[in-house]
């Protein structure tokens, strides 16, 4: 991405900021967020709001799009930029902005300096690049909700990277100073040192390696596990001690995956050390050499630790005695839960009776389309004798008993076969007769018209979701009245004008 242009904003206005604001809480109920709402929550003069919204879009902190309902406006990584760092200038955490020092898949790392000129580190969170956007997978970040804004997203990611890092600064162990944190910024202590990925000698390759092993076994004790600890999230300071950054996919020892997790970052280290160093060790922990001291992914929420496993820890350490755990228990499996767990299956075994009853209705009205046309007269036999045997000349053998009766498995199954066929056609009557083999389908017209009108509806949807960049600023509902009136011009000769 490389440096944030920031001029602009030491020439914003307050006004400007609310109508910035307005949009980012117009955001959490609108995909476009309109004008008018925007100069209703902003309590600015409907002109006044326009002007400003034309201005922001000039310079790209907003971003006027199109769609198919109604248009609006929608907030930029620039502009959420914006807001986060005059909230930390306001704060006197932020007073001067420097270069980009690193970039990552979800992140942008830059040099900010406080009113002291003391060099902080600014870490923005990105989420939503190429590179990087199956969060269902690797994060938990959506938690309970269906879609969300990738905005809203690096505001989840710095909030839970802060309090992960607030946690272990306070407990001793080696991690960047937390100061502060606005939206998707979190601004924190510069490390001074180099990454372990760019250090190619170190004095003692032995201390250095049992340091880590310590580092990730003691993380175990508290509860919580890295996911990453590579060579690219460690720092080596200038005194030669290793300090651990980047903390928004650690998860919980309790998680379904922790061993695998666990193995994966004390395999990380023996790989890189074996490649860099040349050193490798018989010796290394596993995951049965954690031995649980504290609940730090209860505190910070980790992920995979759900409440009922919390209650066990809280129980297994001392805090919480077993007759309140009972007592909780109790009222969490009341016997609601048990009748509605009975009724569901009540209601599943009579879903799957009507459905089997469907099928033998189906069946009973196929069967008595075969026989009514196995009795069908001698003409209608003849006549459509040559068109039957064309259709199935691929298929039939040459020669067939009379009847269904006398055919022996193979022509039972090809009778079969041809049924369901003809049963699962949707758009299409067939009708077919070779020598006393017979096979007649119909869709019922109700049918098609349900079927052709979901169709429908299902290509209106995805042309709903379809957003174009607005080249001007000409409301949907203009828009569709000159589309209108268009029509109207072009269909004159149908309303009988001249």
């Amino acid at each position: 991405m490389g440096k944030i242009n920031v001029t602009m904003l030491r020439y914003l206005s307050k006004e400007d900021f609310r109508v910035l604001t307005a949009v980012e809480m117009g955001m959490k109920n609108h995909e476009l967020v309109p004008g008018s709402l925007v100069g209703s929550i902003a309590s600015l003069r409907h002109g006044g709001a326009h002007k400003i919204l034309r201005e922001l879009c000039k310079h790209r902190l907003l971003t006027y799009e199109r769609g198919r309902h109604y248009d609006g406006y929608r907030l930029t990584n620039l502009g959420y930029d914006y807001l986060a760092l005059k909230a930390l200038t306001s704060r006197g955490v932020v007073s001067s902005f420097g270069n980009q020092i690193g970039v990552g898949k979800e992140s942008n790392i830059y040099v900010v300096g406080n009113e002291d000129g003391e060099p902080l580190c600014l870490k923005l969170h990105r989420l939503g690049r190429t590179c990087f956007r199956r969060l269902r997978e690797k994060r938990d970040y959506h938690a309970h909700r269906n879609a969300a804004s990738w905005i809203y997203l690096s505001r989840i990611s710095a909030t839970k990277e802060f309090a992960y890092m607030k946690a272990l600064y306070d407990r001793g162990f080696p991690v960047p100073t937390p100061i502060d944190f606005n939206r998707h910024c979190v601004i924190m202590k510069l490390v001074d040192g180099s990454p372990l990925c760019q250090i190619n000698e170190v004095d003692d390759v032995e201390w250095l390696y049992d340091e880590l092993m310590n580092l990730i076994v003691k993380l175990g004790s508290y509860g919580v596990i890295h996911g990453d600890f590579n060579e690219f999230n460690l720092m080596l300071t200038d005194d030669g001690k290793p300090v651990v950054i980047d903390f928004p996919q650690m998860v919980s020892t309790n998680h379904a995956n922790a061993e695998m997790f666990f193995m994966r970052d004390v395999n990380c280290i023996r790989d890189f050390f074996r490649r860099r160093f040349g050193y490798e060790s018989e010796f290394h922990p596993t995951f049965k050499d954690i031995t649980r001291e504290s609940a730090l992914d209860v505190e910070v929420s980790a992920s995979g630790f759900t409440k009922q496993m919390e209650k066990d820890l809280l129980v297994g350490i001392g805090v919480q005695s077993e007759e309140e755990s009972d007592g909780e228990e109790a009222d969490i499996d009341s016997e609601e839960p048990v009748s509605e767990s009975i009724e569901i299956e009540e209601l599943r075994k009579h879903v799957n009776q009507i459905i089997i009853e469907d099928e033998d209705k189906t069946r009973k009205g196929t069967s008595q389309a075969v026989s009514s046309s196995s009795t069908a007269p001698p003409n209608t036999e003849s006549e459509m004798g040559n068109t039957s045997s064309e259709l199935l000349s691929d298929e039939v053998p040459p020669e067939l008993p009379k009847s269904p009766e006398d055919a022996d498995p193979n022509h039972r199954s090809l009778h079969t076969r041809l049924v369901s066929e003809c049963d699962s056609d949707v758009f299409s009557i067939r009708s077919a007769r070779t020598n006393g083999l017979s096979t007649a389908s119909t869709i019922a017209p109700d049918v098609i018209k349900k079927r052709v009108q979901v169709a429908l509806d299902k290509r209106e949807r995805q042309a709903e979701r379809k957003r174009v960049l607005a080249k001007g600023e000409a409301s949907a509902v203009t828009r569709s009245r000159r589309d209108n009136a268009k029509t109207i011009q072009e269909c004159h000769g149908v309303w009988g004008w001249d």
